[in-house]
């Protein structure tokens, strides 16, 4: 969960694909990483799809785009 975590903040939105390859992980990892962050409260899912989602790690958007 921690490359996953890594990977998003080099990176706010990225899909499980990428965020697995960033992570060198499988992408069942990769999945059940970006499932503990989003039930978390960490990433939101964008796309309300089955297949070929999109993540963002909002808070850390919010974060570096802060006074501009």
């Amino acid at each position: 969960m921690l490359r996953v975590h890594q990977a998003l903040k080099e990176r706010p939105i990225r899909s499980i694909r990428e965020a697995a390859g960033h992570a060198k992980l499988s992408l069942p990892a990769a999945a059940n990483a970006m499932r503990t962050l989003q039930h978390e409260g960490i990433v939101r899912e964008l796309t309300g799809r089955r297949r070929n989602r999109l993540f963002a790690y909002d808070r850390y958007v919010d974060m570096i785009s802060e006074g501009t």
